[in-house]
């Protein structure tokens, strides 16, 4: 162990160096280390690595970014505390993602793209990143720009669902503009993995009172109404996740938009009932929460005793 110590003790060091290939030969060397060895990354961080790190997200060399950004992922597997307190990281981590289509490298951006997801795992971070404006408009650009690699757009979408995941982000995310972006992409992300990404994106950001004008002016409700049915080719993972935003919407985005849900009526019924029978546990919860809603839209009961629903929605009545 203290062979490790003074080994990332002498990399980190190296890092002040004037020299650019010193500087280079590190990087390389620390991001081998965080990548193989898990008890390194401890030592890494305690010599002091961060900052440097941080700091070379601004270099002009590609090869450079690319080592900086990913030993910063590895070490936030386990020193996500450490990232977080270092000042100046977020910031670094947003000028990299803002330069995505000019002066950072695609490896780079992909990896801070990730380092942000694996913040976002801690409950308290999500705030912190989420006031971070300038972080969620270079992301949502990342799903604009049309030769954003795959990988780039995956990533980013993670790391949007993380901040999304708080409450108070969902707001600031639709006035940034990422709804027009996620449905574009679920319409025709033609990758069955970024469809189910965008649109676990979308669940999320539906719980707020701002998504219902911003849902209704890219005809959001039909293209979920879309994914539900079965032939469209949508995974069962989508299908929830429409599942989600719909009753996300009708929770949490007014009066209007619930009852825009509630008239979407019998029409898609057997299709929650789907995923209320066949889907994951929290799935199946989701689509007999949002069967009830629309059943109190006033829908002749008799269509609930055709689709056999009742079961579903008074599970013990029989």
């Amino acid at each position: 162990m203290e062979v490790k110590r003074r080994t990332a003790s002498t990399l980190v060091s190296r890092l002040s160096s004037v020299s650019e290939q010193i500087r280079c030969e590190s990087l390389s060397e620390l991001r081998l280390m965080t990548k193989n060895d898990a008890e390194s990354r401890s030592l890494i961080v305690e010599a002091g690595a961060i900052p440097y790190l941080a700091e070379t997200l601004y270099s002009s060399s590609h090869a450079a970014q690319e080592d900086a950004a990913a030993t910063l992922l590895n070490l936030s597997i386990s020193s996500r505390e450490a990232l977080m307190s270092t000042r100046g990281l977020l910031d670094a981590i947003s000028h990299a993602l803002g330069h995505h289509n000019s002066s950072s490298s695609a490896s780079a951006v992909q990896s801070c793209a990730a380092t942000l997801h694996s913040l976002l795992v801690v409950d308290e971070y999500r705030p912190i990143i989420g006031s971070k404006r300038d972080i969620i408009y270079s992301l949502v650009d990342i799903l604009k720009y049309r030769k954003s690699p795959q990988r780039s757009i995956k990533d980013a979408l993670k790391a949007l669902f993380g901040i999304a995941l708080h409450q108070s982000n969902r707001s600031t995310m639709v006035d940034l503009g990422v709804i027009p972006p996620l449905f574009s992409l679920v319409v025709v992300g033609g990758h069955a993995g970024i469809v189910e990404d965008a649109s676990a994106v979308v669940a999320q950001v539906a719980g707020c009172e701002e998504s219902e004008l911003a849902f209704r002016r890219v005809s959001g409700l039909g293209v979920l109404v879309d994914l539900l049915d079965s032939g469209t080719g949508s995974s069962q993972r989508t299908k929830e996740n429409a599942v989600s935003a719909l009753l996300n919407l009708a929770k949490w985005g007014g009066d209007r938009a619930a009852e825009d849900v509630k008239d979407l009526g019998s029409g898609i019924l057997s299709e929650i009932a789907e995923v209320a029978v066949n889907g994951s546990e929290k799935g199946k919860n989701k689509a007999v929460e949002l069967l009830k809603i629309i059943s109190s839209g006033g829908i002749d009961g008799n269509v609930f005793e055709d689709l056999n629903l009742d079961r579903l929605i008074n599970p013990c009545s029989e």
